[in-house]
């Protein structure tokens, strides 16, 4: 039987970082089993669903690299499907028909609560047959939880799981309204959509026992269960706002890489011995869902940073300028294929630095100006009086150089440092200065290079000239 996994989001909010990595196991098991990754959109509580949520879930995973390999199911149009297994189980004798009105069902609830009780259902309508006052009225179709005995789960994370089926009740599988409810909804779809495993978060193994009722009610195999702890904050606590980025599109905003991402989730709760960086193609032949660890992971956005750092470097260039230069466009910086080209030219020396792609486009930013920036004030201490006259005399030594290319620049620096008798960063800094309002950025001759001799030469000039602060 061939591996068929599922990520099953409700789209009530946007897609969260734990979601992301569920996602990732579902997919990165799939492909070592040579198997399907599939997605289902658990839409069914309408009051809280919205279509801006869906397209977000949808645009989220894509950016991830993590759609489907299949069209998305939608759980809400498969009402008449499960209403159908529910009346299936009801002529078969394993459910039946529950009149309690919700007062009655509340009155229920307290008196099991005043008897220091469960509040669960007793099963008043279990082995009664309606009379003629029930003929018309509404009814809720309710499973027949075992009785007696344990259900036992053996997950593939958790290890064996055990419940008396004394703790489970007869929950109802089919509203007197006529809509499914979730629990039953979900046995219904990962059956027909032929899901073999189910990996989720912990926070659904307590629902596994109850939907293992509808599995065993109807004669259906079991998919393997495999329940990993969920993502907490580094104190601990549940993962949430407080705590930094939640949401997958906050950390593509911020320039978080999908790559990065991706990787720093997988190792969060699964290792491969000291393996740190492990690409996507060897990660799919790596992941082993044994390997998933038990305890619940925390979130460490300083490790996501240097994660996407290591991925910044080894990127290539071309990949990242069209986002480099949206990041700068929203940033209301007006630049044309010029200056598009000097940004071009930075790029693999920024790379080295930067760890995010918002640092990158704050790095370039200098490049799309028409001058430099104005220096800060760590910067324009720099340009004292003596650096200004060597800046307007380097200006003159450089507009006589043949050519303009960044290994002569560097050559012709040097030599300009050692024929006036001073260090090289005595002429370098304030230079960097006056071609990017900085104290930091790309090597000297790369930044000349890139800016071009006009635009360069203006710019040293310019700084040469600036009144004295």
């Amino acid at each position: 039987m061939s591996v068929r996994t599922r990520f099953a989001p409700s789209p009530t909010g946007f897609l969260h970082i734990g979601g992301a990595r569920t996602a990732l196991f579902n997919q990165l098991f799939a492909r070592r089993h040579g198997g399907q990754y599939l997605l289902r959109i658990e839409d069914t509580d309408r009051t809280r669903s919205t279509q801006e949520a869906v397209e977000q879930i949808l645009e989220s995973l894509a950016w991830l690299g993590l759609s489907p390999d299949e069209p998305p199911v939608f759980q809400s149009q498969r009402a008449a499907r499960h209403a159908e297994v529910a009346h299936q189980l009801l002529a078969a004798g394993r459910a039946y028909r529950a009149y309690e009105t919700p007062e009655e069902l509340a009155a229920m609830r307290e008196r099991a609560l005043a008897e220091k009780r469960p509040p669960r259902y007793d099963g008043f309508w279990r082995d009664r047959e309606p009379g003629p006052e029930q003929a018309g009225k509404p009814f809720a179709i309710r499973i027949k939880a075992p009785l007696e005995g344990e259900t036992v789960v053996e997950d593939l994370v958790q290890g064996t799981v055990r419940v008396k089926n004394s703790e489970l009740d007869d929950m109802i599988i089919l509203r007197s309204d006529g809509t499914p409810t979730y629990l039953h909804a979900v046995v219904v779809d990962d059956h027909d959509m032929a899901i073999t495993h189910v990996i989720r978060g912990d926070d659904h193994l307590t629902n596994t026992f109850r939907q293992c009722m509808v599995y065993d009610a109807m004669g259906w195999r079991r998919p393997h269960f495999a329940h990993i702890p969920l993502i907490h904050g580094a104190d601990g606590a549940k993962l949430s706002k407080r705590h930094g980025a939640v949401s997958v599109l906050e950390f593509r905003e911020q320039g978080f890489l999908p790559e990065a991402v991706c990787n720093y989730l997988l190792r969060l709760g699964w290792g491969h011995g000291d393996e740190e960086i492990i690409p996507r193609a060897r990660a799919e032949r790596l992941f082993d869902i044994a390997d998933v660890g038990r305890a619940a992971a925390r979130m460490d956005y300083a490790k996501l940073t240097h994660f996407n750092g290591v991925y910044l470097r080894q990127a290539d260039p071309e990949a990242l300028l069209p986002e480099v230069m949206r990041r700068l466009a929203r940033g209301r910086l007006d630049f044309g294929t010029e200056k598009a080209a000097r940004v071009r030219a930075l790029l693999p020396a920024l790379q080295e630095r930067a760890k995010t792609l918002a640092e990158l486009a704050e790095s370039a930013a200098f490049a799309v100006l028409d001058g430099a920036p104005a220096p800060d004030a760590k910067a324009a201490a720099l340009l004292t009086p003596e650096a200004r006259a060597r800046l307007a005399d380097l200006a003159e030594f450089l507009s006589a150089l043949p050519d303009w290319n960044r290994a002569d620049l560097e050559h012709w620096l040097r030599d300009y440092a050692e024929v006036k008798g001073v260090k090289l960063k005595e002429v370098a800094q304030p230079l960097r200065v006056a071609l990017t309002g900085s104290t930091t950025s790309p090597p000297i001759d790369v930044t000349l290079e890139a800016l071009g001799r006009g635009e360069a030469l203006a710019r040293i000039l310019a700084a040469a000239e600036a009144p004295a602060a």
